[in-house]
């Protein structure tokens, strides 16, 4: 399954132009960013949250969306220091789109480019020998979120192994 959206746009206007594909892709759209859902994976449900973003709790409402696999549609300037917070906030979960024309990749697109800085830098320390446990520790991360995030790339790069998954990404990095 590939990423769910996530685009900051400027005006509600290229939001309705971004909403109006993602609902005729079947994505279900839905204004505000708190989700009452109790189940945690949404990515299942094809969810995309939108609205205005004019403050850092709402920047807060919208990446744990994000984080939890819903689409998000943010209204924000994403050259102020909310709509830079969250692009980068957003950044660390996947690719974030900020002209509303952009169409998320393709699935025959490098699987590289669907892998956040974290795996990476995770696979590149595995691929240099290093155990998971050392690999999350060099990287400040839990040993259960390394074990996630490793688990995330194995399906980005569709595979069933970490072993082949770092194969897979040694091969592509080239």
């Amino acid at each position: 399954m590939s990423d769910p959206p996530r685009y900051v746009v400027p005006s509600a206007t290229d939001a309705t132009s971004v909403l109006r594909r993602l609902a005729r892709d079947g994505w279900l759209t839905r204004e505000g960013f708190a989700v009452a859902e109790p189940s945690w994976d949404l990515a299942t449900a094809k969810l995309v949250l939108f609205g205005r973003v004019p403050d850092t709790e709402t920047v807060r409402l919208a990446v744990l969306a994000a984080a939890r696999g819903a689409g998000v549609v943010a209204i924000v300037d994403p050259t102020g220091e909310i709509g830079r917070a969250l692009v980068d906030d957003l950044s660390r979960l996947g690719p974030v789109h900020q002209d509303p024309d952009d169409e998320p990749e393709s699935d025959n697109e490098s699987a590289l480019s669907r892998l956040i800085p974290e795996q990476r830098a995770l696979l590149e320390r595995l691929a240099d020998g290093e155990t998971i446990a050392a690999a999350a520790a060099a990287e400040f991360l839990s040993l259960r979120t390394a074990n996630r995030r490793i688990a995330q790339a194995r399906e980005a790069l569709g595979v069933r192994t970490t072993r082949e998954a770092v194969l897979a990404y040694v091969r592509q990095r080239r």
